[in-house]
């Protein structure tokens, strides 16, 4: 073999330190010697890793980099290759994108999101009043009784999913989610059976008469003559959401909330000074990665990037968790600044296919800390930090459980 043939050297995905939620320390030293590097993906396959703030935020922009569906990557053909599923937001391309994204974008925006802050306001309340309730000794599982059971509640107040039926649909998005510990055929039955179950439920809703969620708000749409969408886009709708609204705010909101009480000083202004609640939301989206190295996109053209060479169909990995600690992008970036501004994070992505529900989180974490200050103002951990129970099953690590006594 000649030395042009030789194999290429391929750096592991940095793996996340046991007990953090990351991102790794390792990406601090490819972010100043390689920051566009090929990686071994944990799943067998190769990809280029960008860890720079503006590589990672110029290529969710950029349109020679797209996401490839869950069915088609890593590539397979012939008898191989297993039934196309239908694409979420992330995954919708072109025309059809920008039809879809001009009907449901709107729905996501703040001013038409404001119905929803007393009904999220409501359900922190009663959770906290339940929490307290059931206190043992004065202390109770803040990820249990908290942090875990508000997404989804306001996930299905918003979009129309019935909470009854989380039986059905939260093992097959737990089941996606958590897709390293799966085979390929497990993850894609998965995904099947949660679009067959979206199919179901629109056609319940089509049957049960009008309703102000948005699932039916998108299918009133889907009938209208002329309509920029369909059927089928309101079933990506639901997958979508499912996949990328409840398990990531579950963890992110742990892991936030940890951050707080690890940093009592700041914790303590923020409860004197509840105004700096919206700042305070944005450093813990840039602090607490919502994901570490999970962005698969795949380049349509040959592309170079600081000197390296990428091929059409090659998988490039934006990493916003290294993003968002560049320090060529934010002073002290490993340092929670809850009054750090500006914040132009990348947690939610960047450009076209930035995170829709991105207003939906900020005001479920928002309103999340303001009504636990409020509530339980004297909050605190009431175990050790590093003794803290962690979930590490998935990339999206997070506490299990967070003892707190008030």
């Amino acid at each position: 073999m000649s030395q042009s043939e030789a194999p290429e050297t391929l750096v592991p995905v940095p793996e996340v330190e046991p007990g953090t939620a990351g991102p790794p320390c390792a990406y601090a030293r490819l972010r100043a010697e390689a920051p566009v590097v090929k990686a071994q993906l944990p799943n067998g396959e190769t990809g280029w890793l960008l860890s720079r703030y503006e590589d990672v935020r110029a290529a969710f922009a950029d349109p020679r980099l797209v996401r490839p569906l869950l069915s088609a990557w890593p590539p397979r053909e012939g008898g191989d290759a297993p039934p196309p599923c239908l694409p979420t937001f992330l995954e919708m391309t072109g025309a059809h994108h920008e039809r879809v994204r001009r009907t449901v974008l709107p729905m996501f925006g703040r001013r038409q999101l404001a119905f929803m802050e007393p009904r999220i306001r409501t359900m922190a309340e009663d959770l906290i009043d339940t929490m307290v309730a059931g206190a043992d000794g004065g202390t109770a599982d803040l990820v249990a009784s908290y942090a875990e059971p508000l997404p989804l509640r306001v996930l299905c107040e918003t979009v129309g999913l019935p909470y009854e039926d989380r039986g059905i649909y939260l093992p097959h998005t737990l089941a996606l989610l958590g897709a390293s510990g799966l085979t390929m055929e497990e993850v894609l039955a998965a995904l099947y059976a949660l679009q067959d179950y979206a199919g179901e439920l629109i056609a319940r809703k089509e049957d049960d008469g009008d309703g102000d969620d948005y699932i039916r708000l998108l299918l009133a749409e889907a009938r209208r003559s002329g309509s920029g969408i369909t059927r089928d886009d309101v079933v990506s709708f639901v997958v979508t959401m499912l996949m990328a609204g409840y398990k990531t705010n579950i963890q992110h909101t742990g892991n936030a909330l940890l951050a707080l009480l690890t940093h009592p000083e700041q914790l303590r202004t923020l409860r004197e000074v509840p105004e700096r609640t919206g700042a305070a939301v944005e450093e813990l989206l840039r602090y607490v990665p919502l994901m570490n190295a999970i962005n698969i996109l795949v380049a349509t053209e040959d592309l170079t990037l600081h000197g390296q060479h990428i091929r059409a169909g090659d998988a490039v990995v934006p990493v916003p968790a290294s993003a968002n600690r560049d320090p060529a992008a934010f002073a002290e970036p490993d340092r929670l600044d809850l009054a750090r501004t500006p914040n132009a994070h990348v947690a939610f992505g960047h450009g076209p296919h930035a995170c829709t529900g991105g207003h939906l989180t900020r005001m479920q974490l928002t309103i999340a800390i303001q009504v636990l200050l409020e509530r339980l103002p004297g909050i605190e951990l009431a175990v050790p930090a590093q003794t803290v129970d962690w979930d590490e099953s998935t990339p999206l690590r997070a506490p299990a459980r967070l003892p707190v006594r008030w």
